[in-house]
């Protein structure tokens, strides 16, 4: 129903809908190659061997068989319609010929990658409702919250300058490729599903889903474009001056919300990248069993964290105060999604309440008080890197600091 909503609204608004989006994915040019084949990926861990070798291979041929015809035809290159349709076909061998623990496992891991296709499909749509739904954006408070954090997107817009093409391509590489990274993670975390028939209660992919559910609602709330409009060249004649990321903008002592064309989605606050990285990070951590994760898993995870952070500043799509709030999100959500089979105890639920105010009182702060942050930038960034710091350490220590009791891998499998 919701995908049926999204496409009235946007054929009524006369822009590309997630049905229509979905069905290029089968029959003419998709928009993503990423997207399908990380939600084949996801699919594959329910798979024995010799059924992803398959799958893989015809979700291969079949995409050269659709690039040739785009070729011949003189369309552009773009892979992605083999592992759609492996995809379906997946669901429909293992719902319809196969029994017992090879259909559960089957159905299960492609469910998940259905769902994360189809959740990139309504994100497209809803990037552009929020141009609508803001035609005024907030970009002229957040940026005197930053002074208190020290220009960061500045800074490293700078950096990534000096540092050259080479270090971009890297950082861009990552940031527009984060499925590939919880891919990778989740393959890991999957890994023994198709011997055991059993499912870990908790895994990376819900808290991903959960923070691509929740989190957009906040563009419609709190409207920011970013930097490298709002203050840079690609914010044309909306654009404030053209000062990222060399100049520094002068404080504004009467900020207020700015029109803003369609030209940028409005969704910047908070930085889903950022919750996203850092989701990846924590689980990057820990096995499912609560054993240490290998040392190549915990170093990739750092660095996909630490490359997400730097490309989202260095390349003027975020403030550092949209950062905050998305570290702050996506612990608030890991907090109520992880060891399910602890309970809403005491610990949780004050973790869960407390990050859920604290992301309030960020917003409402950056909205109302951020001429007063950019006056005292010293004390105001301290008070909110501490705050941030403070709910990340109560985080650890509720989940991380000793080793949880070892449970069943399965027990949770059902809920």
């Amino acid at each position: 129903m919701l995908l049926i909503g999204l496409q009235i609204y946007a054929s009524h608004n006369h822009f590309l809908g997630p049905l229509e989006s979905l069905w290029a994915d089968y029959t003419g040019t998709p928009k993503s190659v990423t997207v399908p084949w990380a939600g084949l990926g996801l699919a594959l861990i329910g798979l024995n061997w010799r059924r992803r070798f398959i799958a893989v291979g015809a979700a291969a041929a079949i995409d050269v068989v659709y690039q040739l015809v785009r070729t011949l035809g003189g369309g552009p290159l773009a892979l992605g319609n083999g592992p759609v349709i492996v995809l379906t076909a997946i669901v429909l061998i293992a719902n319809f010929g196969w029994e017992g623990k090879d259909k559960r496992n089957a159905l299960h891991a492609a469910a998940l990658g259905i769902l994360l296709t189809l959740s990139s499909k309504v994100a497209e749509v809803w990037l552009v409702i929020t141009m609508q739904a803001g035609p005024q954006v907030l970009d002229e408070h957040v940026v005197l919250v930053d002074r208190a954090l020290g220009n960061p997107s500045w800074v490293m817009g700078q950096v990534l300058e000096t540092l050259g093409p080479v270090v971009e391509f890297i950082l861009h590489w990552v940031y527009i490729e984060l499925p590939v990274g919880a891919m990778i993670v989740t393959i890991w975390q999957l890994r023994n599903v198709v011997g055991t028939g059993q499912w870990p209660g908790h895994y990376l992919v819900r808290t991903f889903l959960v923070i691509g559910l929740v989190g957009p609602l906040f563009y419609v709330i709190f409207p920011v474009v970013g930097p490298i409009f709002a203050y840079g060249a690609d914010g044309h004649a909306f654009a404030l001056g053209n000062y990222w990321p060399n100049v520094v903008p002068p404080i504004d002592l009467s900020p207020g919300a700015i029109p803003f064309g369609s030209i940028a989605p409005r969704n910047c606050m908070p930085s889903l990248h950022t919750a996203w990285a850092l989701s990846i990070f924590i689980h990057s951590r820990r096995d499912s069993d609560g054993s240490p994760a290998p040392a190549w898993l915990r170093w990739g995870g750092a660095f996909w964290l630490i490359a997400t952070l730097s490309a989202t500043l260095g390349f003027g799509y975020h403030y550092g105060a949209d950062l905050v709030v998305g570290a702050v999100l996506c612990l608030t959500i890991e907090s109520a999604l992880r060891d399910p089979e602890r309970g809403w105890d005491r610990a949780r639920f004050q973790l869960v309440a407390g990050g859920a105010a604290l992301v309030a009182v960020l917003l409402l702060g950056y909205r109302y008080l951020s001429l007063e942050i950019a006056q005292n930038p010293v004390p105001a960034g301290v008070m909110i890197l501490g705050l941030l710091a403070g709910y990340g350490i109560a985080f650890y220590r509720t989940w991380f600091a000793t080793a949880p009791v070892p449970v069943a891998v399965g027990t949770a499998a059902h809920a």
